[in-house]
């Protein structure tokens, strides 16, 4: 079994306008809401791709309600802690004549020492019974930039894998503690380098370097270019289907997904990249984030290449 940790889910929501005029009354032609949040996507591209999931964190009030609810609607196992507060909803207006979006998103509720201490519980009975445990996404207000970290130590108390998954603080915390997996995107890496001006052959020192600090697995993902990896020590090259992307936010969860779902399997290095490069794409080509459809999953698989560098 997978786990996936969202300690700041959200319900996504996307509002389609025909355009988006500022101080003007806007006119929804259509809307989609999602369980979201980095985790919850994961889970929802594994549970896709046939594995067997339990998505966990932290909801609260009528929107943590919708957001279990919905996951569990699919098929996917729960165990969410809950807090007083509400969820966040992340708000997504997309203009269909230039698709163009503008992003609200809202904080999420406060947590507290005992909600961690909750979580901690939660995260050690899931990561018995698990093989991978995935921690995704932003921090919740309240919580400490380096709670990924203290997360990690109850897992690693398991026989569980670790990926993770977030940006900022949190990244650069977490990597101290050497997770099983990481997947940085361009921006991401570059910060945690110090760096501003980059080649390709500076991508590859880069994932190359943050896989001798003791990460097993490293995932760079570069957008349409495809993905820069390290994985037990050997660099692999990952280039993906030729697409017009549709929508590109849930990409990088399904990359994630991808990922522990073959690496729960025992699959092959090469054939875990070739799995999560083609869930990412399938996710591109979907209006809604952490969804792919499996027959387009299939045909991009037999796209996707992999070579040693």
């Amino acid at each position: 079994m997978i786990t996936t940790i969202t300690l700041n889910a959200a319900i996504d929501k996307t509002y389609y306008v025909n355009s988006f005029r500022i101080g003007e009354i806007q006119r929804v032609v259509r809307q989609i809401a999602e369980p979201g949040g980095k985790g919850n996507n994961v889970a929802k591209v594994i549970r896709l791709l046939g594995g067997d999931v339990t998505a966990s964190g932290i909801v609260a009030g009528s929107s943590g309600s919708f957001i279990e609810e919905n996951l569990k609607e699919r098929g996917i196992q729960t165990s969410f802690v809950r807090v007083p507060g509400e969820s966040r909803v992340c708000l997504n207006i997309l203009e269909e004549s230039n698709r163009r979006s503008t992003e609200l998103l809202e904080a999420g509720p406060e947590i507290n020492e005992i909600h961690i201490a909750e979580m901690k519980e939660v995260v050690h009975r899931l990561a018995l019974q698990s093989s991978v445990v995935v921690l995704s996404g932003s921090l919740p207000p309240g919580a400490p930039a380096d709670l990924y970290v203290e997360l990690m130590h109850v897992i690693r108390s398991t026989q569980a894998r670790v990926y993770l998954d977030t940006s900022g603080a949190a990244l650069s915390s977490g990597l101290l503690a050497c997770p099983h997996f990481v997947k940085p995107n361009e921006q991401e890496l570059a910060q945690w380098m110090g760096r501003e001006q980059w080649g390709d052959a500076d991508w590859v020192e880069a994932a190359e370097k943050l896989a001798g600090v003791g990460i097993e697995q490293v995932c760079v993902t570069l957008g349409s270019r495809g993905a820069i990896a390290f994985i037990e020590g050997e660099g692999y090259l990952v280039t993906p289907p030729l697409i017009k992307a549709v929508n590109t936010v849930g990409c990088g969860d399904s990359f994630v997904a991808g990922m522990a779902f073959a690496d729960d399997r025992g699959d092959t290095p090469a054939e875990r990249l070739r799995i999560a490069a083609a869930a990412a794409a399938a996710n591109a080509m979907s209006d809604k984030a952490g969804h792919v459809d499996y027959s387009l999953f299939q045909a991009y698989m037999e796209q996707v290449k992999v070579i040693t560098l």
